[in-house]
């Protein structure tokens, strides 16, 4: 194409015979209306002249190119979207495409998903297996070397209390809590000092690692909106609320837990009374 590339053919070429008349120029009769100015400075005089009646005659031994940068583009599909009901002329005009009458020819013909036409369905064909429990809980599980390497680097101060929020603000758990922190027995031969904890709960091991070195961990208790309280108190501030109460934990958790949480997360621990070490450990 000439839009793309005009190829100028060399003197060599120039002095052959074709049919056994020399061909002494090139004349293109779609190259009109070029102005001497306006040609580039590498096709030189020698290469183009122009006639009398405003042709360009090339001459020369250079090829110049008419493609441009702003004339790339990628390979794409050049396939338009199909406009449906706009006349018979396109194929897709009167019925545009959906036939004469029936339900899929209505305005809200289409079936929705898995209606098999009037009978039972596969979905209540099938028998139902399992249930879920509206009542369980989800702890996010933390073991006790992530926790005494963060002691060691500094970000957690032993001699403090650690609580949940201590925790993920120290990047030991992840954002997405749901229901509380469960304190694994993971890396318990790296806590080599006292440390109090409080938790949702703890395993076996994980206590008696932490009470081994002179510690406490204490299960306290935090309900959705006190757990939120707990780890997001600026939330409340931001639009304007006093923090809730320490909700109290109903009858099924009461023996799972020893405390109830405290609102705004506290700094010191609180000692175990005697009655509370019989009945945690009984526990």
């Amino acid at each position: 194409m000439l839009r793309r590339r005009l190829c100028v053919l060399s003197t060599s070429l120039i002095g052959r015979s074709i049919g056994g008349k020399p061909i002494r120029s090139i004349t293109h009769p779609y190259v009109q209306q070029f102005h001497p100015p306006l040609l580039p400075q590498s096709l030189d005089s020698h290469a183009a002249t122009f006639n009398g009646s405003g042709l360009v005659e090339f001459h020369g031994v250079r090829a110049y190119s008419l493609l441009s940068l702003n004339d790339l583009r990628d390979k794409v599909p050049r396939k338009q979207k199909t406009r449906k009901g706009r006349g018979i002329g396109s194929g897709k005009g009167k019925t545009a495409g959906r036939g004469h009458k029936g339900q899929k020819a209505r305005g809200r013909g289409s079936l929705k998903l898995g209606f098999e036409g009037g009978q039972t369905p596969l979905r209540r064909r099938l028998p139902k297996r399992g249930f879920k429990n509206p009542f369980s809980l989800t702890f996010q599980p933390v073991g006790l070397g992530k926790i005494a390497k963060l002691i060691n680097a500094g970000k957690i101060d032993s001699s403090e209390l650690i609580t949940m929020k201590t925790l993920k603000d120290t990047g030991a758990i992840g954002k997405q809590i749901k229901d509380g922190v469960r304190l694994m027995g993971r890396g318990a031969d790296q806590i080599k000092w006292p440390i109090h904890l409080e938790v949702s709960r703890v395993t076996v091991r994980a206590k008696e690692a932490v009470e081994a070195a002179g510690g406490t961990v204490r299960r306290v208790y935090y309900n959705k909106l006190g757990f939120r309280a707990l780890l997001k108190p600026e939330w409340f501030e931001k639009k304007g609320r006093l923090l809730p109460k320490a909700a109290r934990p109903p009858p099924k958790q009461q023996d799972k837990v020893d405390s109830i949480g405290r609102l705004p997360a506290p700094t010191k621990p609180i000692p175990f009374s005697v009655e509370e070490r019989k009945v945690s450990l009984n526990s």
